[in-house]
């Protein structure tokens, strides 16, 4: 072989040698990239940077409230205890709510005597069982109210002079009432869709019965105790991987062990998260910021935002509930700090914790998340009905408390059943 050709088979040699070097280090840079969880986020933190993948926030979610509404007319009260704002049969209860809110004036302070007549005029009433931001509230109406003044219930009353007004009651001792561009026939169309004569509120039977006097005014009942099925309960089945990945934890990570009650404990850094067979979950951030909701100010978010952003990640927290969904329980802020609580419902039911806890609750100090609980639980309903105790047997138990509220909800004491029954707050 003379030296040119040889010259030429060398050449060749090296650039293959060289392609072949180059796809090695390709595939461990995969490979290395894909042991990370298949996650940019933590290619990003290896970096040392923020990805604009990973500070994009969630996707928001569509909250909905369980409530109660009255509608009251001629011939009596409708009532119904189990509605949900997300449900079709509410759509039209929504829309007059919504458009009362859209058009609403300013509002002034009125007397609870004041509401209470309101109440037994042509009227509707929306109880949402807890005080929310009247901001959340209007946007699950599909309206656009930028105060975040505390209500628990509203009120549309017609006031005899040729129009509707609104009415705010904060679930303590503060009542608001403001005008609205909606018209007394626009109430009376809604009004009389409905069967009148199977509802009451406590306050209708209070000069006749004082077990009723005893009870909160509001406390609304149906002629019919309704049937409830009994629900089966238990642990949500709970991706440690994905679960550790939405607390921006790497899931691959060594640092864990057992604890002596049994739960997994997971460590990186000053953070923390504790994982108990039972499905609760703790989470500890430490003096670290790494998980945070995206807000404008991070040392002030609004409440707005730190519903918007919470909940989508209670969204992908609660993976599957079951029959069950999530809901904005409270709201509570003090100084940079605010703690928001989210509960469970079916059906427009509420399911309470037999210890007074909740499904979440998450503390933020500023816009760092510093603590969360969970309670992962799924529940779905079996054809069996609860057992309530007869009304007037519950009234007479709830008497011992004046002032109490009696409603009926679920209570979950950690069994793999839970049953309604009443409730008095």
């Amino acid at each position: 072989m003379d030296a040119k050709r040889r010259n030429h088979r060398d050449f060749l040699q090296n650039i293959i040698i060289s392609l072949l070097s180059l796809s090695a280090v390709i595939l461990i840079a995969q490979t290395q990239i894909y042991s990370l969880g298949d996650s940019s986020e933590y290619f990003q933190q290896f970096l040392g940077g923020d990805s604009a993948e990973a500070n994009t926030a969630v996707q928001s979610v569509s909250l909905s409230s369980p409530l109660r509404v009255a509608v009251s007319g001629t011939y009596g009260r409708y009532g119904d205890v189990d509605l949900v704002t997300s449900d079709e049969s509410f759509r039209q209860l929504g829309s007059l709510l919504g458009e009362a809110l859209g058009s609403a004036q300013q509002s002034i302070s009125c007397s609870q005597e004041s509401f209470a007549a309101a109440l037994n005029r042509p009227s509707i009433y929306y109880d949402f069982l807890n005080p929310q931001p009247l901001s959340i509230l209007a946007t699950e109406l599909g309206a656009e109210v930028t105060s975040d003044t505390f209500v628990r219930s509203l009120l549309l009353s017609d006031n005899g002079a040729n129009s509707i007004q609104l009415y705010f009651w904060d679930g303590a001792d503060s009542f608001q009432v403001c005008a609205t561009a909606l018209t007394p026939s626009d109430l009376d169309a809604l009004i009389g869709q409905y069967e009148q004569g199977n509802a009451f509120f406590a306050s209708d039977r209070a000069a006749l019965d004082e077990t009723f006097a005893a009870l909160a005014p509001w406390s609304l009942f149906l002629q019919t105790t309704p049937e409830l099925p009994v629900l089966s309960a238990q642990p949500m089945q709970t991706d440690t991987d994905a679960l550790l990945t939405a607390l921006h934890f790497n899931p691959r990570t060594n640092y864990r062990y057992p604890d002596s009650s049994g739960a997994e404990v997971i460590v990186e850094g000053d953070r923390s998260v504790h994982i108990r067979p039972d499905g609760t979950v703790f989470y500890r951030s430490g003096s670290e910021a790494t998980l945070t909701i995206d807000v404008a100010d991070p040392d002030a978010p609004t409440i707005a935002e730190a519903v918007s952003e919470t909940s989508a990640l209670v969204s992908e927290l609660l993976s599957d509930t079951g029959e069950a969904s999530f809901y904005l329980e409270s709201v509570a802020q003090t100084g940079t700090s605010m703690v928001l609580r989210y509960g469970y419902q079916i059906n427009g039911t509420p399911i309470r914790f037999a210890d007074g806890g909740t499904a979440v609750e998450i503390t933020l100090t500023g816009s760092v998340i510093s603590s969360l609980s969970l309670r992962l639980r799924t529940y779905t309903a079996t054809s069996e009905l609860s057992l309530l105790l007869p009304l007037p047997q519950a009234l007479t138990i709830a008497a011992q408390h004046p002032g109490a509220e009696l409603s009926i909800g679920y209570t979950d004491s950690g069994a793999s059943s839970v049953s309604a029954c009443w409730l008095s707050d």
